[in-house]
Formats: structure tokens, C-alpha cells, sequence
């Protein structure tokens, strides 16, 4: 690492200072990036969020023929996740600067790669580029991936549109350590209501146990998990080789001598490639309606609510794909370890875009009291993202015939 800080430093403490917790709007973040945008002559879109309190940012520089279509996107999440309870030995949202490491919440996941992108903003701009370059930072992805769901939409409906390509390649800067990620699980967070009847625990048969029924879904979701533990499908570049699933939350019952009316469950399921999660889903549903039938036999008003959180579906790049290629030559470390947490990166991944995950920090730090990015990480980033503008950078003909 060099003696003096990363030059994207300025840009990623003044967003690790704007606190964008999941909960809490991002929008002047989104404020502070559009005026930049618009400093440099980059137009920008705003995707709101279905309240206003929040939005996706998109911003295309477009290659110096003026096409906007294909190129690049540099994608990030402008959210956080909360620091409450959470001890740390400096102020969360008050960057520093410690023995080579910056500290602050987001400075991992992942406002540093954000930071690297807009340091170096100013010269993509001012560049001739051969394609373009697209920035797309969303909202609410500690949440669910939420907020990218438009953003990939954005593209495919403006690709369809237009007449153009879908852009080559998408780079989601999630901390890897700048390993070029090709593959990660889906996330699938559902949520269940249990409705059934209340009564007095000596009358049991004129309620309906909302808690028991509850728990027999809970027993099958875990009978899912144990065979998928035991039979697989294995893939071995995870660190958990196949599809988990797991009850998180259950919140039911009001009094020892009440049968229980209400049982809220909530479970994750994650799925390795081989595994299909709609699959999974359906026999989940299916359950859950038979116990559904149990308990409308018991009394008629009896009902069971099922909703998913999010689906977020998994990224499976093949080793062929040019954007492993792609990634790996702007200097990302080639690396084969598929990730278990889930990205932003199978969405886009899904409407046709090829996608990699790569960026700098270490996904350890990520969500912790003290989180932090080492600084030659960050530096790694800048040499990557230069390396990137190096590429897409041709020279203007006309000045080559004047020398």
C-alpha cells in the first residue's frame, strides 16, 4: 500500500456519513450522487420506491459515438443495516481512519466500492469511451434486493425498447477481497400467519392451536433441511455444499391458559444451482394448505396466510462466461469459491445481463460493530477501476492523423 490514503477516500467518508439505514430513506445519498451526475453533464433516473421515501439511481455515460445501449454496469446498494446494540469503538457513521483500515458501518458493504466508482467519475466523463458505462445503485438490498428488481427491469425494458443490446457485463462490487465471485445461493425469506380460534385451555376443542399447527410446519420445513443435508444435491465450492433452510422467527400465544389464536413463523430457504426454489416453495405450500384444511375442519374461519419476503435468485455464472474473463483481466483476483449470502447479482443475472460479483473489503467485516475495509483494498478497487476506463478508453482518429 502506498503512503498516501486512496484518492476515493473524500468520496467514501462523505457517504459513510450519511446514515441510510435500511429502515430510514436514502434519498440524500441519491441527492448528493445526482448533483455530481449533473456536475459532470451524466443524466441520471431516479426508480422511487412504491412510498417516495426511497429510490434506485441510474446514470448511463454513453460511448462517444453517443449508443447507450450494451456496455457495463457498476452496481452497489446504497442501504446499511442497523448498528443498534452493536459496540463500537468509534462512531458508526463518522468515518476514521485506524492503522491502515477505515472504520465505519457501510465501509465494507460496500460504500467503498461506490466510492471508488465516483472518485473516478470525473474521468470516465471525460473519457472516449468504446461502450458505456452504466452506474446503477439501488435501495433496500440488506432487506431483501428489493430496489434492484426495477434496476434490472430498467435495463431489459429499454434494451427491448430501443432495438439494443443488454449490456455485456455487470459488476456488483459486494466485498469479496477482490476475488472475481461467479456463483451464490438464492435467498428465499417467507413469512406465515397462523389464524386460528382462542378459547380457555380447559375448552381446547371449541379453539383452534394456531402454535401447534404452526409447529408441524416448522417440523416439515425442518424434515426439507435434514434431507437436503443428507442427500443433497452437493456442490462443493460452497462452504455449505448444499441447500439450508431454517424457522428464525416465531412469535404466538398471549397466556399459558389461552389456546393460541395467532402463530406468525418466519424461514429462509437457501438453494445451491441444482436445486429448483420453486420447487422447494410449492411443496412448503402444499403443506401448509393441508394443515390449512385441518384446521378450517376444526372451525371454518380457521386460515393460514403465506407471503413471501424475498426472492432473490441465485447467481450461477459458468466458467466460460466472458465476464469472469472480463473481470478477472481489469485485475480481479480469478477465483472458483462460489458465496453462501446472496447479491443483487442474480437479478440482474436473470433478465440476461452476465454478472459477477467482485469488490473490496471482506464480507467478515459486513454487518459487524467495528466494520472496516483495509485501505490497499480500496486501493485494489481504484487500480481495477482504472484498468476498466484504460479498456474502454479509444483514441479519437482524428487526432492520431494529426501527429
Amino acid at each position: 500500500m502506498s503512503d498516501s490514503p486512496p484518492s476515493s477516500l473524500d468520496w467514501t467518508t462523505r457517504l459513510v456519513e450519511l446514515d441510510t439505514t435500511s429502515r430510514d430513506t436514502n434519498l440524500p445519498l441519491i441527492e448528493v450522487v445526482e448533483a455530481e451526475l449533473k456536475r459532470l453533464g451524466v443524466d441520471s433516473t431516479r426508480l422511487p420506491s412504491a412510498d417516495g421515501t426511497k429510490a434506485n439511481l441510474v446514470a448511463t455515460l454513453p460511448a462517444h459515438d453517443g449508443g447507450t445501449s450494451g456496455g457495463v454496469v457498476l452496481s452497489g446498494h446504497t442501504d446499511v443495516v442497523p448498528v443498534d446494540g452493536q459496540e463500537w469503538s468509534s462512531p458508526p457513521f463518522t468515518p476514521e481512519v485506524r492503522d491502515g483500515r477505515l472504520y465505519g458501518r457501510g465501509t465494507a458493504d460496500m460504500k467503498s466500492f461506490i466510492g471508488v466508482v465516483l472518485a473516478l467519475l470525473p474521468r470516465y466523463a471525460a473519457a472516449r469511451l468504446s461502450e458505456p458505462v452504466h452506474l446503477a445503485l439501488s435501495y433496500d438490498e440488506e432487506v431483501g434486493c428489493l430496489g434492484a428488481v426495477d434496476i434490472a427491469e430498467h435495463f431489459r425494458a429499454r434494451a427491448e425498447q430501443e432495438g439494443g443490446a443488454l449490456p455485456r457485463a455487470c459488476i456488483v462490487g459486494e466485498p469479496t477481497s477482490m476475488r472475481v465471485i461467479p456463483a451464490h445461493k438464492s435467498i428465499n425469506l417467507i413469512n406465515l400467519v397462523f389464524h386460528g380460534k382462542a378459547a380457555h385451555s380447559s375448552l381446547t376443542p371449541q379453539g383452534v392451536n394456531a402454535v401447534e399447527y404452526a409447529a408441524r410446519a416448522i417440523t416439515f420445513i425442518r424434515g426439507i433441511a435434514d434431507q437436503r443435508r443428507a442427500e443433497g444435491p452437493f456442490d462443493e465450492a460452497y462452504v455449505v455444499p448444499h441447500t439450508t433452510a431454517s424457522v428464525n422467527v416465531v412469535q404466538g400465544g398471549i397466556a399459558g391458559n389461552t389456546v393460541a389464536d395467532r402463530c406468525h413463523v418466519q424461514f429462509e430457504f437457501r438453494t445451491v444451482g441444482a436445486d429448483d426454489p420453486q420447487e422447494i416453495l410449492g411443496r412448503i405450500e402444499e403443506h401448509v394448505r393441508g394443515l390449512e384444511q385441518e384446521m378450517q375442519a376444526e372451525d371454518p374461519s380457521a386460515r393460514v396466510e403465506m407471503k413471501p419476503v424475498a426472492l432473490v435468485p441465485g447467481l450461477d455464472t459458468p466458467a466460460e462466461s466472458p465476464a469472469i474473463a472480463f473481470a478477472s483481466g481489469l485485475g480481479g483476483i480469478p477465483s472458483t469459491d462460489k458465496v453462501t449470502y446472496g447479491t443483487e447479482a442474480g437479478l440482474f443475472d436473470a433478465v440476461g445481463i452476465p454478472t459477477v460479483v467482485c469488490g473490496p473489503g471482506d464480507i467478515a467485516q459486513a454487518h459487524s460493530p467495528d466494520e472496516f475495509v483495509e485501505l490497499a483494498q480500496v486501493e485494489a478497487c481504484e487500480q481495477f477501476m482504472t484498468q476498466l476506463l484504460d479498456q474502454l478508453t479509444t483514441q479519437d482518429p482524428t487526432t492520431e492523423e494529426t501527429r
